[in-house]
């Protein structure tokens, strides 16, 4: 019949219209407008470290249960910022996801520091315990755990590994606003949370954003200053500017719009939550997609959504099946294989014109040269493909994606 014809073959797209997201509501145009309004009263521009974004600082850190939050200016300068808080001397590793955005391992180098990449845990994007010790060495400095999709990472073994080594962790939490793991919030178990509030995430200040957060007070003004140009926050002001960094400060524009998204962003994780745990349900009469499964004691706050192929009982490659998916009308990637490591500016170690720096730094005792074998995450991603969502999809959108995946797996079963 022509309804179970493929749509990359002419027959009709099991889902014919995505919705979109629509993340910016009036209210968030209601606090820009009020802040807009009071400059106008006032004759004053606004700027940075103003109220919104002090407010909006507290209650970030109030919804991670307490603590201290800096905003900054992406997720990249809140990864950035992280490490240099810490004041890690230049020329140590630092061992970092297998699999992240660019921004969350550019930073290392960017510090003079060595990137050290983890492999995954089995059927999974994320680092594990195992995969994280066998690559501490006596030059490792920090660790970097990514939460990827929204999935959290097994960060209490994680903790206990650095505990053990002394070693400080940086959370990257810009795929898992509010997730938690053992029912504590993914970027609190570590010695710093870092986070992305571009507006593709769960949810933003404004365009682009980030936060770091700890509960450490000290750390936390390290934090401020490394974010502003090392002023002399929580010092006489006559220090001057105590440390060297440049300037990642947010503002409070946006600031506003996060403190109206966060208002909103429970509701928003637990749409995903319910829209996540209903479109699992559906895939488990499908014979060959799953979605992949968290770690036991986590609670993900998905981003999107991996989904596991089986491809022994499929008659076509996981390409050719992830392309007539797409064709359905359903928002799909065949491959989240973003290690990087096969990245040219790593491969050609391009951070500081053609010097190698940091690698060819006499100070540095490690071995440069060291190839780092990641093959839990090759053949993770080699059965996996990723499944886009947001929060406004319906039970009747979950059960058109679901309609597409059979009517595809139907064509290629064996």
């Amino acid at each position: 019949m022509n309804e179970q014809r493929l749509a990359i073959n002419g027959g009709p797209k099991a889902l014919s219209r995505w919705p979109v997201r629509r993340l910016f509501t009036t209210q968030e145009k209601t606090a820009a407008a009020a802040l807009f309004d009071r400059s106008l009263a006032t004759g004053d521009a606004f700027g940075y470290d103003g109220p919104d974004e002090e407010a909006y600082c507290k209650e970030f850190a109030r919804f991670l249960g307490g603590g201290y939050a800096d905003a900054v200016n992406s997720g990249t300068s809140a990864v950035y910022v992280a490490l240099r808080a810490l004041e890690l001397e230049p020329f140590g590793e630092v061992i970092c996801p297998p699999i992240t955005d660019p921004g969350g391992v550019m930073p290392v180098p960017l510090c003079n520091l060595i990137p050290i990449p983890a492999d995954s845990a089995l059927d999974s994007y994320n680092a594990g315990p195992d995969q994280i010790e066998a690559r501490i060495t006596r030059h490792t400095r920090a660790i970097i755990v990514a939460h990827i999709a929204g999935i959290p990472a097994e960060i209490g073994p994680i903790m206990e590994v650095a505990k053990a080594r002394d070693l400080p962790v940086i959370e990257d939490c810009a795929q898992a606003h509010g997730a938690r793991y053992k029912g504590r919030h993914v970027g609190t178990w570590g010695t710093l949370g870092a986070f992305s509030t571009m507006s593709g995430k769960h949810h933003a200040t404004a365009a682009q954003g980030g936060v770091v957060f700890t509960r450490d007070e000290a750390l936390y003004w390290m934090v401020r200053r490394y974010s502003d140009r090392g002023k002399p926050f929580n010092l006489p002001a006559t220090a001057g500017n105590v440390v060297c960094s440049l300037n990642f400060n947010l503002n409070d524009l946006a600031a506003c719009v996060g403190r109206a998204q966060l208002k909103r962003l429970p509701k928003i994780i637990a749409a995903r939550q319910k829209i996540a745990t209903l479109l699992a349900r559906e895939c488990r009469r499908l014979a060959t997609v799953r979605l992949m499964p968290a770690p036991r004691h986590a609670k993900p706050s998905p981003w999107f959504l991996f989904c596991r192929l089986q491809l022994d009982r499929l008659s076509c490659d996981k390409a050719t099946f992830v392309k007539a998916v797409a064709a359905e009308g359903i928002p799909v990637s065949p491959s989240y294989f973003h290690l990087f490591t096969e990245h040219p500016w790593y491969k050609n170690r391009a951070v500081f014109g053609t010097s190698g720096y940091p690698w060819t730094c006499p100070m540095y005792k490690g071995n440069a040269d060291k190839l780092y074998l990641t093959p839990n995450i090759r053949a993770t991603d080699a059965r996996h493909f990723a499944l886009s969502f947001h929060e406004n999809l319906t039970p009747t959108h979950v059960r058109r994606i679901v309609a597409g995946l059979r009517k595809v797996e139907k064509a290629y079963l064996k």
